[in-house]
């Protein structure tokens, strides 16, 4: 009867023990070893769960009317415009000069025949 006494505390002895180490040792960062049994009682993993998805909202679109222009009425059309002729020049006898380098005559234009320059 002495021998299964002493096996059940050397058992006893060792499991608790085994125990004791575990802690210490992870306590100083060094090699973790532990002893366990299990009593019919699964053990399962911790199970991490992914992050909830984020959901951006839609853009918000917004469509604008497409860009207009319109002539101002303050401004007169260009003699060129106004009477288009071929070989013709419009001279302004108020600031002596010939369009487009003088851009308004108050006296008006004079259509002129072109000539070439010599």
């Amino acid at each position: 009867m002495k021998r299964p006494l002493k096996a059940a505390l050397a058992g006893l002895a060792l499991t608790a023990g085994a125990l004791a180490a575990a802690p210490a040792m992870a306590w100083h960062h060094g090699p973790r070893v532990s002893f366990g049994f299990n009593f019919g009682v699964p053990y399962y993993a911790p199970y991490y769960y992914y992050p909830a998805p984020v959901y951006y909202p839609a853009p918000v679109v917004v469509q604008s009317a497409p860009q207009v222009y319109t002539e101002r009425a303050d401004m007169g059309a260009p003699p060129a415009a106004a009477a288009p002729a071929e070989n013709s020049w419009y001279y302004c006898a108020a600031s002596r000069g010939y369009y487009p380098y003088v851009k308004d005559c108050p006296g008006g234009w004079e259509r002129v025949p072109a000539a070439p320059a010599r």
